[in-house]
């Protein structure tokens, strides 16, 4: 029945095949205007939207039982501009004064005098809203309480270099503010500091940030100024910075891709007319695919820049199996229509299958809690859905007339497949040889592997996000006109900034939570460990140490203001460290009687039982910049010496990176069960659809078993190619059962027709690896090729995309000429029994 209803669907196409450009011409304009109602934006507003963690847990429960770590909700929005000298002093006179200039600069634009958060009388602060270093050692030079901008300037003119350098020492040393404003690399006591940055307070924007016109103002007066270096990493560098990132990818990537894709396809099709037929195809479903998400109001999401890549890549392959089918099927002698009909009914069951199969896959992201992987599930599902009836109508039909009319024009369109070709063939039925020779041999070697490379998935290498860290290499910056790769300060600084300042909004400081009997002896020294291990391994820098507050700096402050808490101290002090070690209940006791309100700052205590203890550290990273990955790991270590210093203690730190980690462990978590039900649903639909149409289930188990091994190879190559797992990554890889199935398919449905003919296994599996190969081979080497060239891009996330996708589209086929043909014959052998053929098998190739 199945067979018919495919006969009777594909006759249509080719005997009607006018009627057929002509619905699929106008469906086409209809998936165009589906394209104006498009949303680009996704569902949770980020990769870890909606993603709940341990991490996120203990934050909620410090905020809960706590408090914030610090009020930083004033209603001032800050941002920061970084000033960098050359010289490797930006505290020198010369370069205060181009900071207090610049200062002056950017308080004359309108944007941002409007939206400065003026100091209220009589308190502390920066009367103009901006915090400098220039600025504080400006108003010590003029010798007034509050000048203004325009008197520090003359002030700091009219002062000589030795006591500009005076002043700036004693200003770092008496004033935190100015500490604070200084990098991590400043040396304490010195009056030099390779950079330092000025801090600019506005009244807070509806969304709670500073006013995007004002700190545009701000990038704008920064760009340009040099000796010393001025700029920003907001929202406006960042922009400008996609501005040329865009530019450069068009002009370098863009290019080398096309003419990868024309020149491989013009070599596995050897005629442009069917290449330009499959681009037309390519084109035309990826257009399908955002008409459909527009008109079903599904945001795009992550789909707008992933999905055309992965759907162009399925439309190439399932171009050339039409084409390759077509080729094969058509006599010497013979028009087109029949050819193509005979060719499409007997692949279309196939591709069907594929892109079921590859649509349960893809469609498994809708069960993990991220938002922008169910985005991307449904984007990709629609755009296989859409490549499917693109190859299976306009592309046929189109063939049809395409090549009657060239050949009425006296040209021959007939065409040998790429598997019949002299080395393609030879080649392929070397595969065949080897199933048929060592087949226990070639399945036992096989799944060694997988698994070995299985294993290794615990050995990956984590990080949130790949970031590119070295400029592009030179020979790209060289390339002639427009391919010349445009080089970028933004990456660079961003890296600069995010190791050597942090935030200046007090509310967000990294935290750690301890929790366990806090009451027990080695509950302090194990924090005292914890925090030294912190200022060894830079989790907390040397000069921020001073910043931090814990049980230990509370009660070490308090035990210096009272005289009766000192001696409690000391008594609970055993080894003369310190740091109290036992009889911490007293001292706890102790503590809430005369302060407790420090005391409940870092020491939890519900009905008179001690819970918790707390640990407030530096402020985190600055904000515009990605956390470094080796800070989570820094982090983790200080939670594994506390834990491993004193048993029965659980340390968690809350901070960006750990956060971060967390939620790359959880998602990378969801995506391995997610993987496991695709695995079992696309088991059950080959079986399910093998028994239904070839009346043998445990062939299409047969057929499916390779995907586990296409899994394995990948994973095992992201090990050996130091591929790490990160958030673009973790993603990619749920992914891998679309694309690891469509190989499989082909050649096990193949096998199946074959036999279906009366052939015996081995002439079978001859047949189908022969006529399959050419198709796989083809798609694969074109595929590959276009994402081969996103290796020449310098950022190492594109790397890291195409190495995943080229290392899946040679597995899948290495599995499917190499392996499967094996496991094949070994189910005939041992698994198959009798075969019953079809009653109304395909006619068998001329």
């Amino acid at each position: 029945m199945i067979r018919r209803y495919a006969a009777a669907t594909t006759d249509f196409v080719t005997t009607h095949s006018r009627i057929v450009l002509l619905l699929t011409l106008l469906l086409t304009a209809g998936m165009a205007a589906g394209t104006t109602h498009l949303s680009m934006g996704g569902e949770g507003g980020g990769i870890g939207a909606a993603v709940d963690t341990h991490v996120d847990d203990r934050a909620q429960y410090i905020e809960e039982e706590y408090g914030a770590s610090d009020s930083g909700d004033d209603g001032v929005a800050r941002t920061a501009v970084y000033v960098r000298s050359a010289d490797g002093n930006a505290l020198s006179k010369e370069h205060l004064l181009a900071t207090l200039r610049f200062q002056r600069t950017v308080l004359e634009a309108d944007a941002v005098d409007a939206a400065l958060r003026e100091r209220p009388a009589g308190s502390a602060g920066p009367r103009d809203g901006a915090s400098s270093i220039a600025s504080m050692v400006g108003t010590r030079a003029a010798d007034e309480s509050d000048p203004t901008i325009e008197e520090q300037i003359a002030a700091l003119e009219a002062t000589d270099a030795t006591t500009v350098t005076t002043i700036v020492d004693e200003t770092i040393a008496e004033n935190e503010r100015a500490r604070r404003l200084l990098p991590d690399s400043y040396e304490s006591g010195t009056a030099t500091a390779e950079s330092h940055q000025v801090v600019f307070g506005f009244d807070e924007a509806a969304d709670g940030r500073p006013p995007s016109d004002a700190t545009a103002a701000l990038h704008d007066a920064a760009s340009g100024r040099t000796d010393p270096t001025v700029f920003t990493v907001g929202e406006h560098a960042l922009a400008a910075s996609q501005g040329v990132f865009v530019e450069n990818t068009m002009t370098l990537i863009v290019p080398v891709v096309l003419a990868l894709i024309l020149g491989v396809a013009a070599f596995t099709y050897r005629d442009p007319v069917d290449v330009l037929l499959g681009i037309v195809g390519v084109v035309v479903s990826i257009l399908w695919m955002f008409g459909l998400l527009g008109w079903a109001g599904v945001a795009a999401g992550p789909a707008a820049v992933i999905g055309p890549v992965l759907v162009a890549g399925l439309s190439i392959d399932y171009g050339f199996h039409v084409f390759m089918r077509y080729r094969e099927e058509r006599n010497a002698d013979e028009s087109v229509r029949p050819a193509m009909g005979r060719g499409l009914r007997s692949v279309a069951p196939a591709l069907a299958l594929v892109t079921i199969t590859a649509a349960i896959g893809f469609l498994a992201t809708v069960a993990t809690p991220v938002g922008m992987l169910r985005d991307l599930g449904i984007g990709i599902t629609v755009g296989v859905v859409a490549a499917f009836g693109v190859f299976l109508t306009l592309i046929p039909a189109l063939t049809v007339e395409v090549d009657a009319l060239v050949e009425g024009a006296g040209f021959d369109r007939h065409r040998r497949p790429l598997g019949q070709g002299r080395y393609v063939r030879s080649t392929l039925a070397g595969a065949v040889t080897l199933a048929r020779r060592g087949a226990p041999v070639v399945l036992v070697v096989a799944i060694v592997l997988a698994t070995a490379g299985g294993l290794a998935w615990a050995t990956l290498d984590q990080a949130s996000v790949q970031q590119q860290s070295e400029p592009a290499a030179e020979w790209k910056q060289d390339l002639p006109g427009p391919m010349g790769w445009e080089e970028n300060d933004l990456i660079s600084r961003q890296a600069y900034v995010a190791d050597q300042f942090r935030t200046t909004e007090e509310g967000d400081r990294m935290q750690m939570l301890i929790e366990g009997d806090v009451t027990d002896d080695g509950t302090l020294d194990a924090i005292d460990a914890g925090l030294r291990t912190a200022e060894r391994r830079g989790a907390i820098p040397s000069q921020r140490a001073a910043n931090v507050r814990s049980p230990l700096t509370v009660i070490r402050s308090v035990a210096e203001r009272s005289e009766a808490f000192g001696a409690t101290v000391a008594a609970a002090d055993a080894d003369g460290d310190g740091v109290p070690d036992r009889n911490l209940d007293a001292v706890y006791d102790h503590l809430y009687r005369i302060e407790p309100e420090s005391a409940s700052q870092v020491i939890e205590r519900s009905d008179g039982r001690y819970e918790s203890l707390r640990v407030v550290g530096p402020p985190e990273a600055a904000a515009g910049t990605a956390v470094p990955d080796d800070r989570a790991t820094d982090l983790r270590a200080v939670e594994d010496r506390i834990e491993t210093e004193q048993d029965g203690l659980t340390a968690t730190v809350v901070s960006d990176a750990t956060a971060q980690r967390a939620t790359l462990e959880t998602i990378t978590d969801g995506i391995l069960r997610t993987m496991v039900l695709a695995l079992v649903a696309v088991f059950g639909v080959l079986v399910a659809t093998f028994r239904l149409v070839h009346g043998s289930g445990t062939l299409g188990a047969v057929t499916a078993g390779p995907i586990v091994l296409v899994l394995g190879f990948v994973v095992g190559g992201m090990a050996l190619l130091d591929v790490p797992l990160t958030f673009l990554t973790a993603l990619l890889v749920s992914l891998l059962i679309g694309i690891g199935v469509d190989h499989n398919i082909h050649v096990g449905d193949r096998f199946a027709q074959e036999l279906d003919r009366g052939n015996g296994p081995v002439q079978a599996l001859h047949r189908a690896v022969i006529g399959t190969g050419g198709a796989l081979l083809g798609s694969t080497l074109t595929t590959v090729a276009a994402f081969a060239a996103l290796v020449l891009h310098p950022n190492p996330q594109f790397e890291s995309f195409a190495t995943l996708v080229i290392l899946a589209l040679l597995a899948a086929l290495a599995t499917s000429m190499l392996v499967l043909p094996s496991a094949l014959l070994v189910w005939w052998r041992y698994g198959c029994g009798e075969w019953t053929a079809s009653k109304d098998p395909e006619p068998a190739p001329a």
